[in-house]
């Protein structure tokens, strides 16, 4: 039977020839053979990947250290310039980011530098993108300060942020909390502050290892399920909770973070109710940083193509607010919420607090997906831009080790961020050697200029985190274009950016995943069955509906089914099966066997020979068609359901004297179909390789029984 289970036929059949064994082009596929034995296959599986020679262990060594690839065949020439100015002005940008981003985290701002400045030389080591900026990305930020202010408070303290106290600078913070490296022997009070980043540590360690795990366990693909509208709309749900967490400090209110299902609609609640208590200095600097801010970054935008190298006004605003903030006195005088001490060197190194690890290990899941979704989406697009490959699980393990050992040394999540990876690439960036130049950068900031930002206002902070959002919000002016495109990624998008907003991230992401599966799952529910009709003087059939001066045969209706046929969606087939061809076999069934009854009870009662023939007309009644020829083209599997249901259909129509006939369909759908037994023994000639086949052969058949019958 294996031989023969590919066998297609071609229609001519010999005029007085024998239907079944008289086709002039018999085709004959002999399909490939399988090697079943799953023992030999697992012995051999593990004999390749337990064996250990000098080559194979060189190239594992290399792969899962990419830097040890490209690092000795650097060209100075070439590429140092561009890896230099590149990392320079990353570098500019990202000190006032992260000190900006450490508020949205619930962290004191040294603690992004310290992100910032691991981040970069730890992809550098262990990523295979030449281009991505892996660093502080404020959804993630956003996720770890929810979390870090439920764990917060569930410890007892109080409702305040843990970031930016303003009582950083007092003298017992110093001595204790902020230790330089060379001063391990004095011990760590662990106050608000240090428990906020022990909080915040401990699931950056936790989704790191979620992040490896699933590079070890090849278990990348779940990203697909993440689409980029999916992705795109949780980007933006989250920013409008990003800038309704950092309204407060626009205001210069003193209000609780708000966490936890629906905390947008609270924040702003609680901002409408403290709106008296508005701190004047810190809403004219608000505005004065956004008046320079805004036109200043659509400049860099408009020019992008004639400067070489963007205009770092963040930076510039973080300095003139600084200054203007030291020299007018503004903490003193007006009582705005400044920055506060941030100390210089390194904390000694710490494991995560072990016993938290229950507490968020459910809520690092999504840091993790999220993590290495945007990523890889970022690793392979450039990678395509630029001519080179990535691997996606080497991009797992190095944005997991990205989180695993910066969590020892009080670091947050980062992953890659799109907007600095641009700035990257577009200022000449050639290799990795651009974030180690990045990173030098921040450690000279870590180490020398990190105290002289004690002045510097919340709200100016918060005023660079909202501007940074605008490539986010932007988004909604690309919703035509999209719902021309594809309605159904505009309805995701939509769903997953309500939910994300208005309900919470976490949340917000489950519900557009779960929303997106939906969507998949209704349209292969509900597929199109068009009928086809030939195109002449072509082998080809297209759809009636869709294309004009199209051709039917006579006797044969052609329908093609547009999805698998699985138990979701067999009733739909067997419907649209019955719509389109306007007989349901059941019913004309039904109708011959009252006819039949009629008939009988005529004879019966000595009715009239006109009524009989009525009858007897009725019964004999033409349905206009002889087969039905399914074109299985777009039909990627078959399960047992949909098998059954295939058989039934034949059947039903076979008892009315209408044969179905399947084309094009695939190997898979093929097995599926022998292993089914869908045919009965002599009849697997009746699968054909095209509809062109199926109808010639329709025809043929057609016209030897007319010649036999007249016979």
């Amino acid at each position: 039977m294996a031989e023969f289970s590919n066998v297609q036929s071609v229609s001519e059949v010999p005029e007085g020839g024998d239907v079944k064994n008289g086709f002039h082009h018999r085709m004959f596929l002999e399909p490939q053979e399988k090697k079943r034995n799953l023992k030999a296959l697992m012995i051999k599986q593990a004999k390749k990947t337990c064996s250990c020679t000098p080559a194979k262990a060189k190239d594992c060594v290399l792969s899962f250290f990419p830097i040890l690839q490209w690092l000795p065949k650097y060209n100075l020439k070439e590429c140092l310039l561009g890896d230099i100015m590149s990392g320079v002005i990353v570098g500019v940008l990202l000190v006032p980011q992260s000190i900006a981003y450490s508020l949205l985290a619930g962290q004191e701002p040294i603690y992004g530098l310290y992100t910032s400045f691991f981040a970069g030389i730890i992809y550098c080591i262990f990523g295979t993108s030449h281009h991505i900026s892996v660093g502080i990305f404020g959804a993630l930020c956003l996720m770890v300060g929810q979390v870090v202010d439920r764990e917060v408070l569930r410890a007892g303290y109080d409702l305040e942020p843990a970031a930016l106290s303003d009582h950083m600078d007092t003298a017992a913070h110093v001595n204790t909390t902020v230790v330089p490296v060379n001063q391990t022997s004095q011990k760590l009070l662990c106050n608000k502050t240090c428990y906020a980043i022990k909080v915040g540590a401990t699931m950056t360690f936790t989704a790191g290892v979620y992040q490896v795990a699933m590079g070890f366990f090849q278990v990348g693909f779940v990203s697909v399920y993440l689409s980029d509208s999916l992705l795109s709309g949780f980007v933006t749900g989250a920013s409008f909770t990003i800038l309704t967490s950092q309204a407060k400090y626009l205001l210069g209110l003193d209000i609780p973070r708000s966490s936890g299902v629906g905390s947008l609609i609270t924040t702003w609640i609680n901002i409408f109710r403290n709106i008296h208590k508005t701190n004047i200095c810190d809403v004219i600097t608000s505005f004065l940083c956004f008046l320079v801010l805004i036109p200043t970054k659509e400049l860099n935008e408009h020019f992008k193509s004639r400067l070489k190298a963007p205009i770092p006004v963040e930076l510039v605003v973080v300095v003139a607010a600084t200054l203007a903030s030291h020299l007018g006195k503004l903490k003193e005088t007006y009582g705005s919420s400044v920055a506060g001490h941030i100390p210089t060197g390194f904390l000694p190194p710490s494991p995560p607090d072990w016993s938290l690890i229950p507490n968020v290990a459910l809520d690092a899941i999504p840091i993790a997906v999220i993590g290495f979704a945007i990523t890889v989406s970022l690793s392979e697009m450039f990678a395509k831009k630029h001519g080179y490959t990535v691997k996606a699980n080497q991009e797992m393990y190095a944005i997991g080790f990205c989180n695993i050992v910066p969590s020892f040394f009080h670091c947050f999540t980062t992953s890659a961020a799109l907007a600095k990876t641009l700035i990257k690439e577009s200022t000449g960036c050639r290799t990795q050697v651009s974030g180690i130049v990045t990173s030098l950068l921040i450690l000279i900031v870590l180490l020398v200029i990190a105290p002289l930002f004690y002045s510097l206002q919340k709200c100016v902070l918060a005023v660079i985190t909202i501007v940074n959002l605008r490539g986010a919000l932007r988004k909604f002016r690309d919703l035509p274009k999209m719902w021309h495109l594809s309605r159904v990624d505009t309805v995701i998008w939509l769903v997953t950016m309500a939910s994300s907003a208005l309900i919470s991230t976490e949340i917000g992401l489950l519900i557009g995943v779960c929303f997106s599966m939906l969507c998949v799952i209704f349209r292969t529910q509900k597929p199109e069955a068009p009928l086809l009709g030939w195109v002449a003087e072509s082998e080809t059939y297209e759809s009636l509906s869709a294309y004009k001066n199209l051709e039917t045969k006579p006797g044969v209706v052609v329908l093609r089914f547009e999805a698998p046929l699985y138990y979701i969606n067999k009733e739909c087939f067997r419907s649209a099966l019955y719509k389109q061809t306007g007989v349901n076999p059941a019913l004309v069934k039904a109708a011959k066997k009252k006819a039949a009854k009629r008939m009988l009870r005529e004879k019966e009662v000595g009715s009239s020979g006109n009524q009989t023939s009525v009858s007897t007309e009725l019964m004999s009644e033409p349905l206009g068609f002889h087969t039905i020829v399914i074109d299985c083209c777009a039909v990627q599997f078959l399960d047992t359901a949909g098998i059954r249901t295939l058989k039934e259909v034949c059947k039903d129509y076979s008892e009315i004297d209408v044969q179905v006939l399947l084309a094009q369909c695939n190997p898979s759908v093929r097995s599926s179909l022998m292993r089914g037994e869908f045919f009965k023994e002599g009849e697997d000639h009746l699968l054909f390789h095209s509809v062109h086949q199926a109808v010639d052969f329709a025809l043929g058949a057609q016209e030897h029984s007319r010649i036999c019958a007249s016979k």
